[in-house]
């Protein structure tokens, strides 16, 4: 009698069935869908890219109307560079790419949109890299327009009194590279931190102090604290946009350390948050 039910059953029993898991490129094209519905990622990249750009333009203008009232020695050790990148301005930016990339991620966990989407998708560090992809891809296109931009710009407006860099210059495509790169990894950075504490507040906070106020716990007249501070991106920009040799002071930062804190950086956050998004429970 068993074995009738058996044989009885088996023709309607029907297979279990699998869900077929995202391709990488499924993931990539939801994060980009994810990024841009967003309020505030619109209007922090056009802040960043309106504050740059514009703060060039507005200091190279300025150094050419007051141009004739300099001396010699003040024309002689004018740096064109300091238009086109003017420090405060990448200052704001650092702030701001850090903030959109803490925003990309702390924003599901605020809303709780990060239950469903880890439910939509198990595989966390899939999703994670994904997000990461889309984030470092649209700040490092960002960076580079807005670098170029500001650089041209200011370039072409110094050039009334033949105080502007050509493109080639020595150092200036290096000095492009570095600002193009800055906003991908203070994005990233905020992103680690994001899935470091997963609450927007304190996300912000940490990732502001990070990138701008940690540096300035280092003394520079001491070696393992210059060392130290050498580590910062900060101060990694600083020494890639710096083609007009002036006094480091001891223990100044290679070229070689620059690039090699630049990719340090978002690498670890990555990691970071690739470690705990995988262990943690939502």
């Amino acid at each position: 009698m068993t074995a009738l039910r058996t044989r009885t059953a088996s023709p309607t029993a029907r297979p279990a069935e699998t869900e077929p898991r995202a391709r990488f490129a499924d993931l990539l094209a939801a994060e980009w869908i994810k990024f841009w519905s967003l309020r505030s990622t619109a209007g922090g990249l056009a802040l960043i890219a309106v504050l740059i750009v514009g703060s060039a333009v507005q200091q190279a203008m300025y150094d050419r109307d007051n141009w004739g009232r300099w001396s010699p020695e003040e024309r002689a050790a004018f740096y064109p560079l300091r238009d086109a990148f003017v420090h405060n301005s990448y200052l704001v930016a650092m702030l701001a790419a850090g903030a959109i990339g803490a925003v990309t991620l702390v924003s599901e966990y605020g809303s709780g949109l990060i239950r469903t989407t880890f439910a939509a998708v198990p595989a966390r560090r899939s999703l994670l890299a994904a997000k990461a992809c889309v984030l470092a891809g649209v700040m490092s296109a960002l960076g580079a327009l807005i670098a170029v931009s500001a650089f041209l710009a200011s370039q072409a407006i110094l050039a009334d009194h033949h105080a502007g860099l050509s493109i080639r210059h020595p150092g200036v495509p290096r000095a492009i590279t570095g600002c193009a790169l800055l906003l991908p990894v203070c994005a990233l950075v905020g992103m680690g931190i994001a899935a470091l504490l997963r609450h927007p507040a304190s996300t912000i906070v940490t990732t502001t102090g990070v990138l701008l106020f940690l540096p300035l716990f280092f003394s520079p007249e001491h070696r393992w604290s210059r060392e130290a501070r050498n580590t910062m991106p900060l101060v990694a920009y600083d020494r890639l946009t710096d083609i007009n040799p002036h006094p480091w002071g001891l223990y100044p930062p290679s070229l070689a350390e620059a690039w090699a804190v630049f990719a340090a950086w978002p690498l670890i956050a990555l990691l970071i948050g690739l470690a705990v998004v995988h262990r943690r429970d939502v």
